[in-house]
C-alpha cells in the first residue's frame, strides 16, 4: 500500500467513532515509530520483525498504555448511552490492530538471533499478560458490555457471537459473582498456576537416568549408543527426556530394557508430583464449582462445541467401540511377533512402538534413508505450494529482500488467482539455530478481519521449522515424518489466511479449539496419495526422477497399518487428560 492510501485508510478509520480513534492511534504510533526499521512498504503488514531489545520493551508499554486508554474510555460510557459504536466496536477495533503489535514483541522470544531481543521478549509477553489479566477482571467494562447485551439490539449473528464471546470471558472469571467470591477464584488461581509451574519444574529438573551395558541396548543405532555419557564399569547413561526414550522404545530388541525404561519413565518425579497432582485435581474441582460447573472438566468444555463433558466422554466411548475388534486383531499380530522372538514374556504397552515398527518393517521393507534422498526441501516445497495452489485457487510470490529477523527467513505473498487480491503473506523459518524454538509449528501474526470502515485487514502467518541444514551448500534432505509435519502445519497457514472472519477474535486459528486441528488433520492426507508425492518429490542428485510407485504403495500402506490400535493410543491419552 502506498503513503497516501495509508493515509486516506487512516482517515476512513477515525471518522467510524471518536473512540476508535484511540485504538486506530495504538497502531499508527507504532507502526510510524518502527519506520526507519523496514526496507521497504508492503500493502497491508503491520507486524514489525525486526526490532532492538528496547524497541521490544517501549512497544509492549505503548500496547498496554493504548489499551487501558480504550478501556478506561468504554468503561466511563453511562449504562443508558451504551451502542455498538462506543461499547462493541471500540473493543473489538482494539483487538485486531493491537495483535500484529503484540506478536511484534512475543514472537521474538521464540525466534530472535539475538539473546537480548529474546529476553525482552519474554519480559515484553510478561508485562503483556499482567495487562491482559487486568483486563479480564474489570468490572467496570464487564457492566457496559453486560449492559449492551442486555438490549438485545439487532446484530449480524458474527456480531452476536463477538458480544456473547466478551460477556462469557468476563462471567467465566467470576465478574457475575460477589467480590468475597471473585476474591476467592483468585486465590485459587493463584495457587493452581504456582502447583502447576512446580510440576513443570520438577520434570524438567530431573536428572534420573538408568545405567545400561550396551548388550541391553541392542538394536539401537551405532550412533545413538556413542552419543550416550559413559558411567564406570563400561555402561551407559540413559537419561528419561523423549530424545533417548523414544528411540528405545522403538528400535531396542532387549523387552526387559524397554520395560525397565517405561516404567523409569512413567513414574519420573512420582514422589513430588503426585501429591501435586492431587491438589490441582481438588483445587481445580473448587474453582469450577465456585462458577457454577459440576466439574473441572465441565468448565474447560463449555465454551467449546461438544458443550459438556458428558457429551465428550460419549463420543470418546462409543468411538473406542467400534474401534475395538480391529484393534484387538492388530495387537493379537504384535503378541504373536513377541511371543516368536522373545518366549512367553508378557506383552506390555512398553513393546507396542517397538513390535509396530517390526511388523510394518517386515511388511513394507521401506528404507527410511533411500526414502529421504528423494525429498530435499526444496523441491518438497515446489510440490507442496503446487498443490496447495491447486486446490484454493491461490499464487505464492515470494518477496525479494524482505524485512526479516534471520538470514534463513523467506516471506511469501498469497494472492486470489481469478480475482487477484492480496489475501495475506507467511514467513517461513525452516532451519535449525542455536537459541531457536524446538518444534515445528505456525504462528498467527496478523488477523484477518474488516475494520470500521469496510477495509480487510489481512492474515499473516509464520511457520517455524528445524530442519537440519548442514552447511550453506549442502542439500537439505527431510525425512518423510519431516514432510508430513510441514504439509500439516503449511494446512494451518492456509486455512489463517483464507480465513474471511469479520472479527479478529474468530480469525484463522482463533476457530473453535475442537476444531483447530481438523484442517492440518485432514489435508495431511495428500501426503499419502502417489500423485501428490511425485509433485514433492525428486531424487536428489536428478531432481526429475521422483519418488517410484511401489515406495508410494508402501508409504500409504504403513500410514494406515495399525490405524485402530494407534487411534485407541490416542483416545486412552485424551481420557487421562480430561
Amino acid at each position: 500500500m502506498v503513503k497516501g492510501k495509508k493515509e486516506r485508510r487512516i482517515l476512513a478509520f477515525t471518522g467510524a467513532a471518536a473512540l476508535v480513534a484511540v485504538a486506530v492511534n495504538l497502531f499508527i504510533s507504532a507502526i510510524n515509530s518502527q519506520k526507519k526499521q523496514k526496507k521497504k512498504e508492503l500493502p497491508g503488514l503491520s507486524v514489525c520483525v525486526k526490532l532492538s531489545a528496547s524497541e521490544v520493551i517501549k512497544l509492549a508499554d505503548h500496547i498496554i498504555a493504548k489499551s487501558k486508554e480504550v478501556h478506561d474510555s468504554v468503561a466511563a460510557v453511562p449504562l443508558d448511552k451504551v451502542t455498538y459504536v462506543n461499547i462493541i466496536l471500540p473493543l473489538a477495533e482494539l483487538e485486531a490492530l493491537q495483535f500484529p503489535l503484540v506478536q511484534s514483541c512475543v514472537f521474538q522470544k521464540m525466534l530472535s538471533p539475538s539473546a537480548d531481543v529474546r529476553k525482552a521478549s519474554a519480559e515484553a509477553e510478561r508485562r503483556i499478560d499482567a495487562h491482559l489479566h487486568m483486563c479480564s477482571k474489570r468490572e467496570d467494562v464487564y457492566r457496559v458490555v453486560k449492559s449492551f447485551a442486555a438490549r438485545g439490539e439487532w446484530m449480524s449473528p458474527e456480531t452476536k457471537q463477538f458480544v456473547h464471546c466478551l460477556v462469557r470471558d468476563f462471567e467465566r472469571n467470576g465478574m457475575s459473582l460477589t467480590l468475597s467470591k471473585r476474591e476467592e477464584i483468585e486465590r485459587l488461581r493463584n495457587e493452581i498456576d504456582e502447583l502447576s509451574l512446580r510440576f513443570i519444574h520438577n520434570l524438567n529438573d530431573d536428572r534420573t537416568f538408568l545405567l545400561f551395558n550396551e548388550s541391553e541396548l541392542s538394536g539401537l543405532p551405532l550412533e545413538f549408543i556413542k552419543s550416550l555419557e559413559r558411567a564406570d564399569y563400561g555402561k551407559v547413561r540413559v537419561t528419561l527426556s523423549s530424545h533417548h526414550v523414544l528411540p528405545i522404545l522403538e528400535h531396542c530388541k532387549v523387552g526387559a530394557t524397554r520395560r525397565m525404561v517405561a516404567m523409569a519413565q512413567g513414574q519420573r518425579c512420582g514422589e513430588q508430583n503426585l501429591h501435586i497432582l492431587e491438589s490441582l485435581v481438588q483445587l481445580r474441582h473448587k474453582l469450577a464449582r465456585l462458577l457454577g460447573y459440576s466439574s473441572y472438566a465441565d468448565y474447560v468444555i463449555e465454551p467449546r462445541m461438544a458443550k459438556s463433558s458428558s457429551e465428550v466422554f460419549e463420543f470418546l466411548e462409543d468411538l473406542s467401540a467400534h474401534l475395538t475388534e480391529l484393534a484387538t486383531r492388530e495387537l493379537c499380530v504384535l503378541k504373536e511377533l513377541k511371543k516368536k522372538e522373545e518366549g512367553e514374556s508378557t506383552f506390555g504397552v512398553e513393546d507396542i512402538k517397538y513390535y509396530v515398527r517390526r511388523v510394518e518393517e517386515q511388511k513394507f521393507d521401506l528404507d527410511p534413508g533411500l526414502v529421504k534422498q528423494y525429498f530435499p526441501v526444496t523441491v518438497v516445497l515446489a510440490g507442496l505450494f503446487k498443490i496447495f495452489e491447486d486446490l484454493f485457487g491461490l499464487r505464492f510470490e515470494e518477496i525479494s529482500e524482505p524485512e526479516v529477523w534471520h538470514g534463513d527467513v523467506r516471506l511469501f505473498s498469497a494472492v486470489n488467482l481469478s480475482s487477484k487480491e492480496l489475501i495475506g503473506y507467511f514467513f517461513l523459518d525452516l532451519y535449525s539455530r542455536e537459541g531457536k524454538y524446538s518444534h515445528t509449528c505456525i504462528m498467527a501474526l496478523q488477523n484477518g478481519c474488516i475494520s470500521s470502515n469496510g477495509v480487510r485487514q489481512i492474515p499473516v502467518s509464520l511457520l517455524t521449522a528445524n530442519f537440519q541444514k548442514h552447511n550453506n551448500d549442502a542439500v537439505v534432505l527431510l525425512n518423510f515424518s519431516e514432510v508430513v509435519t510441514l504439509f500439516h502445519e503449511f494446512s494451518h497457514v492456509i486455512h489463517h489466511i483464507c480465513n474471511r472472519a469479520s472479527f479478529a477474535r474468530f480469525s484463522g486459528l482463533r476457530v473453535e479449539p475442537d476444531f483447530v486441528e481438523i484442517p492440518g488433520q485432514l489435508l495431511e492426507n495428500w501426503c499419502y496419495e502417489t500423485s501428490s508425492l511425485k509433485l514433492m518429490s525428486g531424487f536428489h542428485q536428478d531432481i526429475s526422477k521422483p519418488l517410484p510407485d511401489e515406495m508410494c504403495r508402501k508409504l500409504k500402506g504403513k500410514h494406515e497399518s495399525f490405524s485402530a490400535l494407534k487411534l485407541k493410543q490416542e483416545l486412552l491419552l485424551y481420557n487421562s487428560f480430561q
